[in-house]
């Protein structure tokens, strides 16, 4: 069964661009080491909740935008051994997160249903 990463990230909105460049060469990095594809969604209809949502979770300031993402691989197995060469990968502990990294929200999913 195919296995998701996900991302919920809080992006100052002025940094879009440099996220965007951020988000290009991570993914390149993540498909050399295996990821089968990338997807970087830029927050556009993300209400505010009064007990739960995503900018609350993120803690997003009012410069800020959330960002949705997530890294599709073939099963487990090989996430494990593609995000482990991802984290060891030169060019990706090398770059400059345009967020802050502290509020990142991510996991790993087993896909249960994919229509």
């Amino acid at each position: 069964m195919s296995y998701i990463d996900g991302f919920v990230v809080a992006v100052p909105t002025a940094n879009k661009e440099m996220y965007v460049q951020h988000a290009r060469t991570a993914a390149a990095v993540f498909k050399e080491h295996g990821a089968l594809s990338v997807v970087e969604a830029w927050g556009d209809d993300v209400p505010e909740g009064k007990l739960t949502s995503f900018p609350l979770a993120v803690q997003r300031k009012s410069d800020e935008t959330v960002v949705f993402s997530w890294v599709a691989w073939r099963d487990k197995q090989a996430r494990d051994v593609g995000m482990k060469k991802v984290m060891e990968d030169k060019r990706f502990a090398s770059m400059e997160m345009p967020f802050d990294g502290k509020r990142m929200i991510y996991g790993g999913f087993e896909v249960v249903l994919d229509v």
